[in-house]
């Protein structure tokens, strides 16, 4: 029987390996594991694609997208070790029985076979076709597929049962990559290590939760792909939907990947429908406006290449989110993601109530609330900020606010965090599941995420414009300001370089 804390030897495929999925980030993931000397001895990596290919020619193409990502040279002996894994195989996806010449690339039938499909969500079908004529689905092989899968809960559906017409679910890997991501992972630890934040985690303390996820690119030439899919399916459903789980769930019995996703899927169906009741007070798309930043003119979205100038497609979207449970109710989570905002960041910061008497009225006649910023992406780390008095003779009763701070780069002297594919394409050669996401846990949020879209088409939801370079438009401000609270304001000591 498979023993899953092994590491053991694998053939990886990856189809669309001419992709910028594969070259930005697989590969120069798998490089890094190299470099690391974590990779199994006898692991394999066969790159499949339509381009007409040689293996020397991979090897090259290979070879400059680890340049590129690496801004540097590569080591000599890594590179060397690393090359000798690498193979191609040119098929057309399209006709099943060329499978089969990837079936004979792979030398030994009873090594570990993952199928990574970095690919559009339109391909997996005939790609899992293709593996079940050619029997590279058998017992040992595995399957991985990125979010978001489809466009909505019907066709999420669809993919994930055709999906497992050939593979078992312990065979399926589904990656949002922020569940790789190094201050996701410390979630956990975060949470459910430290008695200061277990008890201290419910209605009962907590005042309410903000999570951002900003990016300061625009659509980069894909314009004619995401305006079919939207910031609400791209980065709603996909990544922060996922954070706000991780967040909110319930202490679990035990670190078992069953046990956490069993309460990531509880979390979600307590999530308090957004449907055309309430759609306008709890939600506010925007889409970025020309604009001229740091003397280079920034298009807008609508005059971006191939862009249909009648477009409501949000770039931008802000929602006000309930959980219905008993740990949660009455606490609001304010959620925004968006395009060409003023730097590219991620954090979440729980703010806490305020003591219900002040002592010190004379120093602040309101306080400030105490509050947890965890910086998941950009100078990663977490500060928690506090009252403190004022140091001096003639400050006996004065407060200021002071920020406990926790860099880690500082703390844990890396000057590199392992990129979050490293971690999932490791797991996934282990053969673990705990940081993939499970069927039922993304059908949950294509559900609720859908409610919200059908609402927007029958209340016919008006697009607010935002200047390309500021915070979104202003109704996301105003959504939040109507409840007294304010978006945490962003630290540009932590922009990242």
């Amino acid at each position: 029987m498979e023993n899953k804390n092994i590491l053991q030897a694998c053939n990886l495929i990856i189809f669309g390996t001419n992709g910028d999925l594969a070259k930005k980030k697989l590969l120069p993931s798998l490089y890094q594991l190299e470099k690391k000397n974590i990779l199994h001895k006898n692991t394999r990596i066969i790159g499949v694609g339509r381009i007409q290919f040689s293996k020397d020619d991979y090897i090259k193409m290979v070879y400059q997208s680890l340049k590129i990502s690496n801004k540097k040279k590569l080591n000599k002996v890594t590179w060397k070790k690393f090359n000798h894994r690498l193979n191609f195989c040119n098929i057309d996806i399209n006709i099943p029985s060329q499978f089969l010449k990837l079936k004979n690339i792979i030398k030994n039938k009873e090594k570990i076979i993952i199928n990574y499909l970095a690919t559009p969500p339109n391909t997996f079908k005939i790609i899992c076709d293709g593996l079940n004529y050619s029997n590279l689905n058998n017992k040992n092989s595995r399957i991985i597929v990125e979010k978001p899968l489809g466009k909505s809960f019907i066709t999420c559906k669809k993919i994930n049962n055709h999906i497992k017409k050939y593979f078992t679910e312990k065979q399926i890997f589904r990656i949002d990559h922020y569940l790789g991501k190094e201050t996701i992972l410390n979630l956990l630890s975060l949470r459910f290590a430290n008695t200061l934040f277990i008890n201290n985690w419910d209605n009962k303390i907590i005042d309410h939760v903000q999570i951002t996820i900003a990016e300061s690119i625009g659509i980069e030439g894909r314009w004619k792909y995401f305006d079919k899919i939207g910031q609400m399916r791209d980065m709603v459903q996909n990544h922060l939907l996922q954070i706000l789980t991780i967040i909110a769930m319930d202490p679990p019995e035990s670190l078992d990947e069953n046990q956490l996703r069993e309460k990531k899927i509880s979390i979600l169906k307590s999530l308090r429908p957004i449907n055309y009741k309430n759609v306008l007070k709890k939600t506010v798309k925007g889409q970025y406006t020309s604009n001229t930043l740091q003397n280079k003119n920034i298009p807008g979205y609508l005059e971006e290449n191939e862009a249909n100038k009648k477009s409501n497609t949000e770039t931008f979207v802000c929602i006000k989110a309930n959980i219905d449970n008993w740990r949660w109710y009455g606490v609001p989570f304010y959620l925004r993601t968006g395009k060409r905002l003023p730097v590219k960041y991620s954090e979440v910061v729980i703010y806490f109530k305020k003591p219900k008497i002040n002592l010190f009225k004379k120093s602040l006649i309101k306080l400030p609330q105490n509050k947890i910023t965890i910086r998941l992406q950009s100078n990663e780390g977490i500060d928690i900020q506090i009252l403190n008095k004022t140091p001096g003779l003639n400050n006996k009763n004065e407060l200021q606010t002071i920020k406990l701070n926790c860099n880690y780069n500082e703390v844990f002297n890396y000057s590199y965090l392992s990129d979050s594919y490293e971690y999932l394409l490791l797991e996934s050669m282990i053969g673990t599941q705990k940081l993939f996401v499970k069927k039922e846990e993304i059908e949950e949020a294509w559900k609720w995420i859908d409610s919200i879209i059908d609402a927007w088409k029958i209340k016919k939801q008006k697009v607010h414009l935002y200047p390309a370079g500021s915070w979104g438009p202003n109704q996301s401000l105003l959504m939040i300001n109507k409840d007294n609270r304010n978006w945490n304001n962003f630290n540009k000591k932590y922009q990242e370089l």
